[in-house]
């Protein structure tokens, strides 16, 4: 940072120059070996917290680190065209030898998917177009790559700065410890999600907890005819649903420990009025809108449209008990929810203009859409390889952590609330796989129709999100101090 200050004091004092800076950062940051070196990730952040406080606005910002992105990425792509064949051999590169051959593997394993990939992937990001020139990539293709790319990087990239340098402007006060949490709840989920994956991977079918497990269970007749009873009834890859198996029973207990702590103690309490006076500091006209459609996609009326959909599909191609279980999945879990909400009774925060009139604990929201990707990710990745099923999961779990997160964000749930709404949700789905299991007889590879019936689902969601936005939006709008009075 003591190297980045005096250009960023340099900007502060010559604003004019800012679209210019982030454009040339930007490329810079993308440039082969260029990105390695330079520290492109402080710098943007640096010139987008100006940009944010001094008003640049957020679009062209946005568009000054695409563009430079863009031209960095092509730039690099005609080096490697340029130097195929010889990239060990010619200045900078071959001072990097480690970084070109890391760039290599990961480009022979991944093909042009890596262009997307690497734009978020450490000191390997810089040297992929360059390696997918020196491989004679299609310019055409790469093209498609490299824009496309730009556009979820620049948003990954200047956002963060630019939302802290608004706040700055409007005299929004980030609380002193906000990082440093910030930086520890990220690390702490990180540390969940290893332990996770690699947990199910041991679990899956030739895994060595598996196997393990597999030869404890089959010594006996009636451990055997469990065994049996629940295994796929495929006939080229049969599995017994151990990973569901031990998800149900991790989260069923999860859920009660959680319930009891939420319920008869006030362990809780403290913690949960601490995140919602912290999430409240962190409202900002930029975030509002994004955390009200995140949290309409798991309004419980939008959920039983896509529930009804997902199984007339099923039926239609005759999983008709694949249907049977995902219809009374999304019936237990309301009627779990609306059960649990009416006999605990768990107050909500006041902090919208219009909260909802049900009880807080546990949050419908979270439980729904966790019963939804949950159930989505199961049976997708029982289609795939092992090794690649942690993929499956990681990608649908972001999105539920991001409904679940605004519902503390816009303040009509507790932290508790979401947690053990997330619990039941996990719960319920690990249930219906594992139930399902059984009469899992032949795959179900996605085709046309299940794209076609994807594309369905994915407009009636934006359709329902866009209808009564504007009220939505200000129903959830933060209580001032008089009105809370």
């Amino acid at each position: 940072m003591e190297a980045v200050e005096p250009l960023l004091e340099w900007l502060s004092a010559h604003p004019g120059w800012l679209g210019t800076a982030i454009f040339t950062i930007a490329l810079i940051e993308s440039l082969a070996i260029a990105g390695v070196v330079v520290p492109g990730v402080a710098l943007l952040f640096g010139v987008a917290v100006l940009a944010g406080e001094t008003g640049l606005g957020l679009l062209p910002t946005l568009a000054f680190a695409w563009s430079g992105a863009v031209v960095g990425d092509g730039v690099s792509f005609w080096l490697g065209r340029l130097f195929s064949g010889r990239l060990h051999e010619v200045w900078p590169f071959r001072r990097y030898p480690s970084v070109i051959e890391n760039g290599e593997r990961f480009f022979r394993r991944h093909g042009g998917k890596s262009i997307v990939i690497g734009r978020f992937v450490g000191p390997i990001r810089p040297v992929l177009p360059l390696v997918a020139g020196a491989f004679a990539m299609p310019a055409r293709l790469f093209l498609v790559f490299n824009l496309t790319s730009a556009v979820g990087w620049a948003p990954v990239y200047i956002l963060p700065g630019f939302l802290v340098g608004s706040a700055m402007a409007q005299s929004i006060d980030l609380p002193p410890h906000f990082y440093p949490i910030m930086g520890i709840a990220l690390g702490i989920l990180a540390l969940i999600y290893a332990l996770f994956f690699r947990l199910h991977y041991d679990l899956l079918n030739r895994g060595r907890l598996y196997e393990w497990l597999a030869r404890r269970v089959n010594r006996s007749p009636a451990g055997r005819v469990i065994w049996r009873h629940f295994s796929s009834r495929r006939q080229s890859d049969s599995e017994f649903p151990l990973p569901s198996l031990v998800l149900s029973v991790v989260t069923l207990t999860g859920f009660i420990l959680w319930t009891l702590i939420v319920v008869e103690t006030r362990m809780l309490g403290d913690f949960d009025q601490a995140t919602a006076s912290f999430f409240q500091t962190l409202r900002h006209p930029l975030i509002d809108p994004v955390m009200v459609g995140l949290t309409r996609l798991a309004d419980v009326r939008l959920l039983t449209i896509l529930f009804m959909i997902a199984a007339a599909a099923l039926a239609f191609r005759r999983r008709s008990m694949a249907a049977v279980h995902i219809v009374i999945a999304g019936t237990a879990t309301a009627a779990l929810v609306s059960l649990l909400k009416v006999s605990l009774g768990v107050p909500r925060p006041e902090l919208v203009l219009v909260p909802p009139e049900s009880s807080a604990y546990p949050s419908g929201h979270a439980a729904g859409i966790a019963l939804v990707l949950g159930l989505s990710a199961s049976f997708l990745a029982r289609e795939y390889h092992g090794r690649h099923r942690w993929m499956i999961y990681a990608g649908f779990s972001l999105p539920m952590l991001a409904v679940s997160l605004s519902r503390v964000y816009l303040g009509v749930h507790w932290f508790s609330d979401v947690v053990g709404g997330l619990m039941l949700g996990l719960m319920v789905s690990g249930v219906t796989r594992f139930s399902y299991s059984r009469h899992d007889q032949s795959p179900m590879r996605p085709g046309s129709f299940t794209l076609a019936t994807l594309a369905l689902m994915a407009g009636v969601a934006l359709a329902y999100v866009a209808t009564d936005f504007t009220e939505a939006a200000q129903a959830f709008s933060p209580v001032t101090a008089t009105e809370a009075r």
